[in-house]
């Protein structure tokens, strides 16, 4: 074998060995799916790749993802946000073949100090709304899971804003109003992301951004009564509501060649653009904050079991609601709940009274649902889980309504038992007593009375009367009689 064969060979075994072993060393130069479409492009998948990269942080996560319609310059903006040319970072659509489909991370996270605190930024690329071949609840789930998992969304349109783009925020507004501020002063279940309007374009008219998403949110007439204005118009109320949680910035274009942009230095585009990409920068850094659940900021492992519960919820029914969201997120908390149910209940010595089971059945059930109440997710569709809970714990409950009628027919049948034959007993004596008899009686009855237990008593106690009457009459005379003529008997014979 030749040298040249010998290189070539080394040549493919280096290629084939860094193939196989770049999914680590590769985390810090490379772009990740974390999810993808299915097979019919409406619904979404988790893409494993990606979400190693994340499992991998051990600070809390934040996320930055940018939305927007199909090549309106996401990827681009993502590259400027990063400072990283067309060639290192994102792809971008009329540069590359392949466009983001799905939603992609940037295998690199910055690390931020926020509040003290060492935080790693996320920034995610999202396949653009009305792509092609693509349905408009597909777009509605990439919109909604980029909503749900980021901590700052920006809202990247050209030029102005249109009433689909408001009306494509609509489950953001629904996302915000079951979720945010649950109660005032105690820890949200989570706090959907802020709100970045990034209107791209040279010139407003005269009007600052946020004087032209203002009027963009201003309540449109509809003397006709049309449904789809009066639901825009709700979104257009509560965004503004939400005023707080919103903020706007505007970007000049970078260069009029577009196709050029990623083949151009700093030097060659606009140079107020330059400058406000700075400021934009700045703005985003300053935005940003950790992800939270529940009170907790989400590491990569915590971030990527929260992207599953969210991608099953947004996967549920015909479209993405706020419903399957609320269902889906509660479900662990619903779980737990009837489980400490279970385990109060559990604690109890069966058989009991029926009403002081029924007590403790109230006291466990209340338990459950105030716990149920300080950590479920959602305001509105909590409901459902609440009823559900209620549900759940009812066919719980009658279990041990069973189990309780079972311990008591069984702890009164042997006491019955038990006091029949004593009874027995005291019959076939020679020359009954009838104080001893009625003494055994009483006995038997009273520690029948203290010691049957439950549902069982009753039913057990009529039967004990019967036996009671039979005993003291019928009973106790034909004992008597049949000692008499024994004795007759006896003594004939002497």
């Amino acid at each position: 074998m030749g040298f040249s064969s010998q290189i070539f060979l080394v040549s493919i075994f280096f290629c084939l060995f860094a193939s196989g072993s770049s999914s680590i060393e590769n985390f810090r130069q490379a772009r990740f799916p974390i999810v993808e479409p299915d097979v019919s492009h409406t619904k979404l998948r988790l893409a494993k790749e990606g979400l190693e990269v994340i499992e991998r942080i051990t600070t809390p996560i934040a996320a930055i993802a940018v939305i927007g319609p199909y090549r309106s310059g996401k990827s681009f903006l993502l590259n400027q946000l990063l400072s990283l040319s067309c060639y290192e970072g994102f792809g971008v659509g009329h540069m590359r073949d392949t466009k983001t489909k799905g939603i992609w991370v940037w295998g690199t996270p910055l690390e931020l100090d926020k509040d003290g605190v060492k935080t790693s930024v996320l920034y995610l690329d999202t396949e653009g709304f009305e792509s092609v071949g693509t349905s408009n609840v597909y777009g509605d789930r990439i919109f909604a899971l980029a909503t749900i998992m980021s901590s700052l969304l920006i809202y990247n349109l050209p030029e102005t804003i249109r009433e689909a783009d408001i009306s494509r925020l609509s489950f953001a507004v629904e996302l915000a109003e079951e979720f945010y501020g649950r109660v005032k002063g105690q820890d949200i279940a989570f706090e959907p992301a802020k709100l970045l309007w990034l209107i791209q374009r040279d010139f407003l008219q005269g009007k600052s951004v946020q004087q032209m998403v203002d009027e963009a949110l201003q309540r449109v007439p509809n003397k006709d009564g049309d449904k789809n204005i009066d639901r825009v118009n709700q979104i257009r109320e509560s965004l503004a509501i939400m005023g707080d949680n919103n903020t706007t910035f505007s970007l000049p274009q970078p260069h009029l060649q577009r196709t050029k942009l990623c083949d151009m230095k700093d030097d060659e585009l606009d140079p107020t653009y330059v400058e406000n990409r700075e400021k934009l920068k700045e703005l985003v850094a300053s935005i940003i904050r950790p992800k939270i659940l529940q009170g907790v900021p989400l590491n990569g492992k915590q971030f990527v079991s929260f992207l599953e519960q969210t991608l099953e919820a947004l996967n549920k029914g015909e479209i993405p609601s706020t419903g399957s969201l609320v269902e889906v997120f509660n479900k662990g908390i619903l779980e737990r709940c009837l489980k400490l149910y279970d385990h109060r209940m559990e604690e109890l010595g069966l058989p009991l009274p029926e009403h002081s089971l029924g007590r403790a059945h109230d006291e466990s059930k209340n338990e459950a649902i105030k716990v149920f109440d300080e950590q479920h997710f959602g305001r509105y569709h909590a409901k459902q889980s609440v009823d559900k809970l209620d549900e759940e714990i009812d066919k719980e409950y009658k279990k041990f309504i069973f189990a309780n009628e079972y311990q008591s027919s069984k702890l009164c049948e042997a006491l019955y038992t038990k006091c029949e034959d004593k009874m027995d007993q005291l019959q076939v004596l020679r020359l009954p007593s009838m104080a001893k008899f009625n003494a055994g009686f009483l006995q038997c009855n009273q520690s029948f009375e203290v010691e049957c237990i439950g549902p069982s008593k009753a039913k057990c106690c009529r039967r004990q009367g019967l036996y009671s009457l039979r005993s003291t009459t019928t009973g106790f005379l034909i004992g008597w009689w049949s000692s008499l003529l024994s004795w007759w008997w006896w003594d004939g014979l002497l």
